[in-house]
């Protein structure tokens, strides 16, 4: 059996045309037009693309993941991502690490120098890099640790503290059910489900079913990621699963219009016409100026290049265009580069 409902988590009515969600998670109110979060991307979902994904109404952003022993010893990279704006609020700061003392310690770093509204442990990440050192997608081989580190972040900080999980290690490993119940019990205010394995990294179909065996096993919510690449996507994952908030990952990489539209959908049931291509190459060059405020513009240069070879994906001369992309090293050379991208003249 779950475990008691611990914090005051209220979905008032279910998602269709017209009505108002409101979703309130470990004393955090997640009232929006509708339950969307943007899922924790490395190298993407820094302060630029988050203020872009709550410009197009989503509900909870979360940051880039944190390493815990970096933060604590006081990693400049690593505090400055811990650098938020009002305009990125409510949002999750995402920490990963394998020892319950040391998390406990970064988590109380994070809740003093950022004042997140959520803590989220990240317990899915698939990468070589992390797995081998036994954090992210690691943890779900060992329960118990991560039932330990989730209630050792709880005890540290006042904040809530959530979890983001895959449907397993493995196919023979699909324990989602059982950690997702095993945090529960150690205080966690809300679970995100990948409905991917970790030997899957991000091939394959998501298993949606996991999502909903979870959302039936535990009394915190639940949050569904995974192939959610249109407004349909996701209001058949909210019907199907139960899940209460649905989380769009890489179907946003150069097109974060997908979180309008899916907000726009689930709210008031209507479509919205596609981004033109000025649309499109406005936001990419804000995207850049973004950047370069945030970071300075040699980093930002770099940085941008993947993000103007997915703004540009799909239109004529997108592989011409991505080559002049690839090549610029200042800002000016970079917003030429998408200027003319969308300028017609590569086709």
């Amino acid at each position: 059996m779950p475990a008691a409902r611990t914090t005051p988590v209220v979905l008032e009515t279910p998602v269709i045309p017209g009505t108002a969600v409101r979703l309130v998670i470990g004393g955090v109110d997640f009232t929006a037009r509708a339950p969307v979060a943007l899922a924790p991307m490395a190298g993407v979902t820094d302060g630029s693309y988050r203020l872009i994904a709550k410009e197009m109404g989503c509900a909870l952003v979360y940051t880039e993941m944190i390493s815990d022993n970096a933060l604590i010893y006081g990693n400049e990279r690593t505090e400055r991502m811990l650098r938020i704006s009002n305009g990125e609020r409510p949002i999750a700061v995402q920490l990963f690490g394998n020892d319950p003392k040391t998390m406990a310690c970064a988590a109380k770093l994070i809740e003093e120098l950022a004042s997140p509204e959520i803590i989220d442990i990240n317990m899915g990440c698939p990468t070589l890099k992390i797995v081998k050192n036994r954090e992210g997608a690691a943890l779900m081989r060992n329960v118990p640790l991560a039932r330990d580190i989730v209630a050792s972040v709880v005890s540290a900080v006042n904040v809530p503290v959530t979890v983001k999980m895959r449907s397993g290690w493995s196919g023979e490993l699909a324990n989602a059910v059982e950690l997702a119940q095993a945090v529960e019990s150690a205080g966690a205010s809300l679970v995100a489900v990948h409905g991917r394995t970790r030997d899957q990294f991000y091939s394959g179909r998501a298993d949606w079913n996991i999502i909903k065996d979870v959302r039936d096993a535990v009394s915190i919510p639940v949050i569904g990621n995974g192939d959610i690449r249109s407004p349909e996507d996701a209001k058949r994952m909210l019907a199907e699963t139960g899940c209460d908030m649905v989380m769009i990952g890489r179907g946003a990489l150069g097109n974060p219009w997908l979180i309008r539209d899916v907000v726009t959908f689930l709210s008031t049931g209507t479509q919205t016409p596609p981004p033109t291509y000025e649309e499109r190459m406005t936001l990419a060059l804000r995207h850049l100026e973004m950047l370069i405020q945030l970071v300075g513009e040699q980093r930002a240069v770099l940085k941008m290049r993947k993000h103007a070879a997915w703004y540009v994906r799909g239109i004529p001369g997108a592989a011409t265009a991505r080559n002049y992309i690839n090549s610029a090293k200042t800002g000016d050379e970079m917003a030429s580069a998408i200027r003319v991208a969308f300028s017609g003249e590569l086709c």
